[in-house]
């Protein structure tokens, strides 16, 4: 039985306007069984292997494919949209190739940690005001938001797959309040992408098979941030300078012309991590990365995984003066990182990695990191 108490839609009211106070740009109530067709587009995406080597939405498909399979007794959802719109493009630093480029999201304080507070604010009211049970998520539970945001109408999933708002474009975080109770509910958003393409056709690695349909495997943001190996070569020279996330799908979407720049001070971009230079990157220790990263979702990533990608973006720099700095990596004790410092060798100063190759081949340990002194980089 869902939990019952007198008038629902002042609670939701006083809800809303809470959460409006909290900063949240969008609020949206969804009945937890709205969204019936998600085990059959979960199970079809995981068949086809989008996503990747994230072993774990497999693992957990049954529960991620409805909120009712995550908690039984929910009866309502939630919906919640964090505004993040960046200050200026975030694309700029594309042109930039001495600079990494840093996903906006991840230029400033862990967004779980800034919006769970919020979050949990809200769901103790609701359980205040009304007795029932709640539960709260951000973007750490098998739930998927995007499609049940669309649900609760904050939105429609864009062809990029990422939610797109007449508020706020694509620049949306998502936060989700689970509920025992019973809620009125709100209007479905209704896709409104019209005939434009420009998110899939700026992707630098094609990772749309098709529209509405993204591949995980070709896809930066995946390859830079979960993806655990070297970066696959044929999206290495694609991957330019980016060197945590990718941008690029969701700051062409033209409804960005109606998004305002985040007012929430948290979320504002580090000056440091705007347009770091290659050079200071290449050159971080354990102690500094995590300095450099403290309270950032970048630092879960690990040394190694950044400095792979740091290295690849400096293989694609034409930036000479990086050379000495690449070629101290070639020791490095993870594997990771000396097979991407290879690499980038081999980019800058094809004369210097030939130069080197013999010695450090034969006493390589690791096969995969050996071949990377043979592999076709052109």
């Amino acid at each position: 039985m869902s939990s019952s108490f007198s008038s629902p839609e002042p609670l939701v009211t006083e809800l809303r306007a809470r959460a409006m106070a909290l900063g949240f740009g969008s609020f949206g109530v969804t009945p937890a069984d709205a969204r019936p067709d998600l085990p059959e587009k979960l199970n079809q995406a995981l068949a086809a292997g989008w996503h990747g080597d994230m072993d774990w939405m497999a693992e957990t498909a049954e529960r991620r494919a409805s909120p009712k399979g995550l908690w039984p007794e929910a009866k309502s959802l939630i919906l919640l949209g964090y505004n993040y719109g960046p200050e200026s493009d975030p694309l700029a630093v594309l042109g930039e190739k001495s600079h990494g480029s840093i996903s906006v999201y991840a230029r400033n304080r862990d967004y779980h940690e800034i919006i769970k507070g919020k979050l949990k604010e809200l769901a103790g009211l609701l359980a205040r005001r009304s007795g029932a049970e709640v539960k709260v998520f951000v973007d750490t539970a098998p739930l998927m938001e995007k499609p049940l945001a669309e649900a609760a109408g904050l939105g429609w999933q864009g062809k990029h797959t990422v939610l797109v708002s007449r508020e706020f474009g694509s620049w949306l975080f998502l936060g989700a309040i689970l509920t025992s109770a019973e809620l009125p509910v709100d209007e479905a958003g209704r896709e409104s992408c019209g005939s434009c393409t420009r998110c899939l056709d700026v992707c630098p690695t094609n990772a749309f098979p098709a529209p509405f349909q993204l591949d995980a495997r070709r896809c930066l943001a995946y390859l830079t941030v979960e993806h655990k190996g070297q970066i696959p070569l044929e999206f290495r020279r694609p991957m330019g300078n980016r060197i945590y996330g990718c941008d690029d799908c969701l700051a062409v979407c033209p409804w960005n012309k109606f998004a305002s720049v985040s007012r929430e001070a948290k979320l504002r971009a580090r000056d440091e991590l705007e347009r770091p230079a290659l050079a200071d990157l290449v050159q971080l220790d354990d102690a500094a990365f995590r300095q450099l990263f403290a309270g950032s979702p970048i630092k879960r990533i690990g040394l190694g995984r950044f400095l792979r990608n740091v290295l690849i973006a400096i293989g694609n720099s034409d930036d000479q003066s990086l050379v000495p700095l690449v070629e101290a990596r070639l020791d490095d004790p993870d594997p990771l990182v000396r097979g991407a410092a290879i690499w980038a060798l081999r980019r800058l100063d094809p004369t210097r990695a030939a130069a080197l190759r013999l010695a450090y081949q034969a006493r390589e340990s690791d096969s995969s990191v050996a071949s990377e002194w043979s592999v076709d980089i052109a």
